[in-house]
């Protein structure tokens, strides 16, 4: 017996022994790799004479044709052994119910947003935006915020590590919305014209009421004849929607802020009913804005003349309307992306 036809014999034996297709390609590699025992025959044959080398050749090729036709037969039954037994130990029974997946839902901020400019864009307000990186300028000065404010101070303001402009101050992230205003009249400065925008703001505090970033809501009319009157109708009419309440109560209390004279805070009425609070129903306050004639240098640094125009602005917390419509205590749930938390004041699509 030649050395082909043993190592033939040999590999025939172990082909046919092989028990999964693990072990049949180390049989074909060991065999028919490029280092294997039938290939260095192969290589062998060039220090042959010629006529030696034709027969041996012949003798070679034949066996591999062999075992490369018994490697694919014995591939074949091994895989259908393999799928059997695979088949037998993963059972799966079809009539027992789909695995619930999680599903996504609508953030209240994200949905109290929506109905917040679904309700000023029927009065004709347009959206306006503005960027979170401010300058003192847009953000304290042009508002007529003096230089000594508190505001201003590194307690309240996030001052960034940038190198000031002359003509603008210092970089910051925006304390308020109010700098849209600013943008959005010298941007279109020619009156009349109703503006919201809705965004985030920083300042440096953090508690149950207080985040270090939450979100604002902020509008501005300007035109000929606009008076305190046509805010507090405005506020009326848009809380009694927000609220889904039809008759609800304002109490306008005088206060003080530097981009608006007159100013006020904005109350409305409630009472507390089976441990919620009811809207427009009796006789307890609760603040939920602030606003109040824009003030004539506000008007001026957007390029409005204040002889001949005059506006009213108002702004309130994009989380303390949601916290107030969906009964939501503390603030800081709405950024810790706890899912117990989304599960419990989240929405769906259907509710959207």
């Amino acid at each position: 017996m030649t050395d082909v036809e043993k190592l033939l014999s040999s590999c025939l034996f172990e082909v046919d022994n092989a028990t999964n297709t693990k072990r049949l390609d180390d049989i074909k590699v060991a065999v028919l790799g490029k280092n294997g025992k039938l290939t260095e025959m192969l290589k062998s044959l060039r220090h042959m004479p010629e006529e030696e080398r034709k027969t041996a050749g012949a003798e070679i090729n034949a066996a591999k044709s062999d075992i490369l036709k018994r490697i694919e037969a014995k591939a074949i039954t091994l895989e259908i052994l393999e799928m059997e037994k695979k088949l037998a130990s993963e059972f799966l029974d079809v009539s027992m119910p789909a695995r619930v997946r999680p599903s996504g839902s609508i953030h209240p901020l994200t949905k109290v947003a929506e109905e917040v400019a679904d309700i000023l864009s029927q009065y004709g307000f347009v959206f306006a935006e503005g960027p979170e990186i401010e300058s003192e300028y847009y953000n304290f000065t042009a508002l007529n915020i003096p230089d000594h404010h508190p505001a201003r101070t590194m307690h309240d303001t996030f001052y960034l590590n940038y190198p000031a402009d002359s003509n603008e101050g210092r970089k910051l992230l925006r304390t308020h919305t109010s700098p849209v205003q600013i943008r959005a009249m010298l941007a279109n400065n020619k009156p009349p014209f109703r503006y919201f925008s809705i965004g985030r703001v920083y300042r440096s505090d953090y508690d149950a009421t207080h985040t270090p970033m939450f979100n604002q809501i902020e509008g501005l009319m300007v035109g000929e004849g606009v008076s305190f009157a046509h805010l507090k109708y405005l506020m009326t009419d848009f809380l009694k929607k927000f609220f889904g309440v039809p008759k609800l109560t304002l109490r306008l209390r005088p206060s003080f802020f530097p981009f608006t004279e007159p100013s006020t805070e904005i109350d409305i009425n409630y009472e507390v009913k089976n441990g919620r609070i009811a809207f427009g129903t009796g006789d307890k306050w609760l603040e939920v804005a602030g606003g109040g004639v824009v003030h004539p240098n506000v008007l001026r640094s957007g390029n409005v003349d204040p002889s001949k125009y005059q506006g009213f602005a108002f702004g309130f917390g994009l989380e303390r309307l949601a916290s107030l419509k969906y009964g939501i205590s503390d603030l800081r749930g709405y950024f810790e992306s706890d899912d117990r938390w989304r599960d419990a004041f989240g929405f769906n699509y259907v509710t959207k």
